[in-house]
């Protein structure tokens, strides 16, 4: 690994239990900022509820820490929406969103969305997958946003929950996913070696400055994280980075074949970062033995939605529309006693 890439490890590496939300809350107001946590999900009605109950119970009823919490619903055909606005979640189907703009399916495309509606300065983003979590997960990433300035991103990293080799119990290991450590980190100590010391550059945890997102065109699939985090080491440098050990995770885990075309989309979005040529129009065929013929052709999304900046013309209409959420909000629920004592 280069010597720069250790010294950002060093410098820029903390752990989550650095950052009590007690001291964040003083950091918050007197800032002041708006935090927002956004969970994009997808037929996550099994995990979602509990995701939601205890970010509202810690975060926002508690300390006031968390200003909002929402839930994009990407095209689920379960009842992920009505679980996570039961408990207590602002809802909105990212389809819905704009629809002037058309919409996509794809991870990338709830977040490009929820910058419309999402009222927060700085975005703390969640997968609704979860089973070992905590709140500090929230905590641990807008730490180091509401302490330095300088810091426009923080990637959260884990231990994850794997099945003993022997069929035991789970242990904890310091390992990224199947996509993370065969294309994503060979990716990265190839041609970003700068990048080489970030545990977990496609991990769906993180925190980012709003200012920072709008400027940065997103995919509309599962390059979101690779494209961001190499846009702002592009536009801001190696400083604008840090991450945060946030301990245990586990969720659920998808299968080789929906993993194959993950990997595709993060490999397209580093070809268009190299200034290479891929295609406009990615296929990915897979052998399935029980499919006639053999092989299944499956489209990659390679879209990626402009800088929400691009689109200034229309952005007095986004901001209402935040303004107006906001608003909704507040008047379905009341504030938190901190939240009472310390408006932001």
């Amino acid at each position: 690994m280069i010597t720069r890439a250790r010294a950002w490890f060093a410098a820029r590496t903390t752990a989550a239990t650095d950052w009590p939300a007690e001291e964040l809350l003083v950091r918050k107001t007197s800032r002041p900022a708006r935090v927002s946590v956004v969970i994009p999900a997808r037929n996550e009605e099994a995990t979602i509820g509990a995701i939601v109950r205890r970010i509202r119970a810690d975060l926002i009823d508690a300390t006031g820490l968390v200003d909002e919490l929402l839930v994009i619903d990407s095209d689920s055909t379960d009842a992920t929406a009505q679980v996570a606005r039961r408990n207590g979640a602002q809802v909105w189907a990212a389809a819905d969103i704009r629809p002037e703009f058309g919409a996509y399916h794809g991870k990338g495309e709830a977040v490009w969305k929820s910058l419309f509606v999402a009222t927060g300065d700085i975005l703390v983003f969640l997968d609704g997958d979860l089973t070992e979590w905590g709140s500090h997960f929230v905590t641990g990433l807008v730490g180091p946003l509401l302490s330095d300035e300088r810091v426009q991103l923080v990637k959260g990293f884990y231990d994850r929950q794997f099945a003993g080799d022997n069929g035991d119990a789970a242990e904890a290991r310091p390992q990224g996913g199947r996509v993370t450590e065969l294309v994503a980190r060979p990716l990265l100590n190839l041609k970003w070696p700068e990048l080489a010391a970030v545990v977990q550059p496609i991990g769906g945890e993180w925190g980012v400055r709003r200012e920072l997102l709008e400027s940065l065109s997103i995919p509309v699939g599962y390059g979101l994280e690779m494209a961001v985090l190499l846009d702002t080491w592009q536009h801001y440098g190696l400083d604008a980075l840090a991450q945060v050990d946030l301990g245990i995770r586990r969720h659920r885990h998808q299968r080789v074949h929906d993993l194959g075309v993950m990997a595709a989309e993060i490999q397209h979005v580093a070809l268009l970062r190299l200034h290479a040529d891929p295609a406009a129009h990615a296929v990915l065929h897979q052998f399935d033995r029980a499919v006639e013929g053999g092989w299944v052709a499956r489209p990659v999304p390679v879209q990626e939605r402009p800088p929400v900046t691009s689109v200034s013309e229309r952005l007095g209409n986004a901001s209402e529309h935040r303004t107006r959420a906001s608003t909704e909000d507040s008047n379905q629920r009341p504030m938190s006693a901190c939240a009472k004592r310390n408006p932001s």
